[in-house]
C-alpha cells in the first residue's frame, strides 16, 4: 500500500467543541478534562479550556464537581427539546435509540423492545433521519445491516472498525506498516540505550517508551491518511507483545502527566528472546491471549479458529 504523507492538522475550535458535545453524548454522566485529553492528545490546553469555556457560555455544558474533580455535562434541556410536537410512539424509539448510545440499535431489537409493528418502525425511523434526529450507520459486524443511532453521535469503534477498516475493509497492510514501524521505534531506543554504555538497569529503563511517545512518533512520520489516537497505537503494540518483540510495564504517574490514565502509564520496550520458544510456544495456542476461553462449542473454538488454519496450512 502506498504511503501517504500527510501530517494530523490541529482541528479548529468549532471542531474541538462539537467533538466535547459528541463525549458528553457518549458519557451522558459527565467527562472529566483527562477524557478530553485522552481523546484529544495533540490538543493545547488552552485550546481545551476556550472551548470549554464557550460551550459553558452558551449554556450547552453544564459544570459539576465530583469526588475526582470537574466534569462536564450535557445540558438535559437540550435533549428534552429535541422531541418537541413528536408523538409517543416517536419519543418511544428515540428513547430506545438513545440509550444504544453510539453502539447503535438494529430496527428489529428496536421492534422488540417497543412492541411496534414493523411497518410503524420504518415509517417513525425514515422521519426521525429527515428531521436529523438520528443516522443509519453500517456496521462493520454485519455489513448488510445498519444500527441507529443519535446524529450528533461518533460510532463506535465496535460499529466502524476503527482506523483498521476503510469502507468495511480491514486495512491489514496498513496495520502491518504501523507494526513494522512501532517496532522499529522501540529498537532504535533500546539499541541507542544498549550503546549508552551506562550500567545495566539503567540501559533497561531507558530502552522503555511511553505509549504518547510512540504515537507522537507516528503521527510525525506521517503514514496515516486517518488521525489515530493513543488507544490504537497502544492496539499495535499490543500485537507485537503477542508477538513476543515488545514487553510492557506499568508504573504510577502524577495526574495529569501527557499519556497517565488514572494515575498510571504504560511503558514499552522492544525485547530479544535469549533462547528460542519450544514447539508448543510457537503454535497460535501458546501466544493466544483468549486461551482460557477457548473449548469447543463456544464462541472461540479450535475448530473455527482462523489462526490455526492458517498455521496447518503453512
Amino acid at each position: 500500500m502506498a504511503e501517504v504523507k500527510v501530517k494530523p492538522e490541529v482541528p479548529d475550535p468549532l471542531e474541538i467543541e462539537n467533538r466535547i458535545i459528541e463525549l458528553c453524548h457518549q458519557f451522558p454522566h459527565g467527562i472529566t478534562d483527562q477524557v478530553i485529553q485522552n481523546d484529544m492528545p495533540h490538543m493545547e490546553p488552552q485550546q481545551r479550556a476556550m472551548a470549554i469555556n464557550r460551550l459553558l457560555s452558551v449554556g450547552q455544558l453544564d459544570l459539576l464537581r465530583s469526588n475526582t474533580g470537574l466534569l462536564y455535562r450535557i445540558k438535559e434541556s437540550q435533549n428534552a427539546g429535541k422531541m418537541k410536537g413528536s408523538d409517543n410512539q416517536e419519543k418511544l424509539v428515540y428513547q430506545i435509540i438513545e440509550d444504544a448510545a453510539n453502539k447503535g440499535i438494529w430496527s428489529r431489537d428496536i421492534r422488540y423492545k417497543s412492541n411496534l409493528p414493523l411497518t410503524e418502525i420504518n415509517k417513525i425511523l425514515k422521519n426521525l433521519e429527515s428531521k436529523k434526529l438520528i443516522k443509519a450507520v453500517k456496521s462493520v459486524a454485519a455489513s448488510k445491516k445498519k444500527v441507529y443511532m443519535l446524529y450528533n453521535l461518533q460510532p463506535d469503534r465496535s460499529v466502524t472498525g476503527g482506523a483498521w477498516y476503510s469502507d468495511q475493509d480491514f486495512e491489514s497492510e496498513f496495520v502491518e506498516v504501523l507494526n513494522q514501524q512501532c517496532c522499529k521505534f522501540l529498537q532504535t531506543k533500546a539499541e541507542a540505550a544498549h550503546d549508552s554504555k551506562q550500567n545495566p538497569m539503567i540501559q533497561r529503563n531507558s530502552s522503555f517508551a511511553s505509549s504518547h511517545e510512540v504515537w507522537k512518533y507516528i503521527c510525525e512520520l506521517g503514514i496515516s491518511k486517518v488521525e489515530l489516537s493513543m488507544e490504537d497505537i497502544e492496539t499495535i503494540l499490543n500485537t507485537l507483545i503477542y508477538d513476543g518483540k515488545v514487553e510492557m510495564t506499568i508504573i504510577a504517574a502524577k495526574e495529569g502527566t501527557v499519556g497517565s490514565v488514572d494515575g498510571h502509564m504504560k511503558l514499552y520496550r522492544a525485547v530479544s528472546p535469549i533462547i528460542q520458544p519450544t514447539g508448543l510456544i510457537r503454535t497460535p495456542c501458546g501466544l493466544c491471549p483468549v486461551f482460557d476461553d477457548c473449548h469447543e462449542g463456544g464462541e472461540i473454538s479450535p475448530s473455527n479458529c482462523i489462526y490455526m488454519a492458517e498455521w496447518l496450512e503453512f
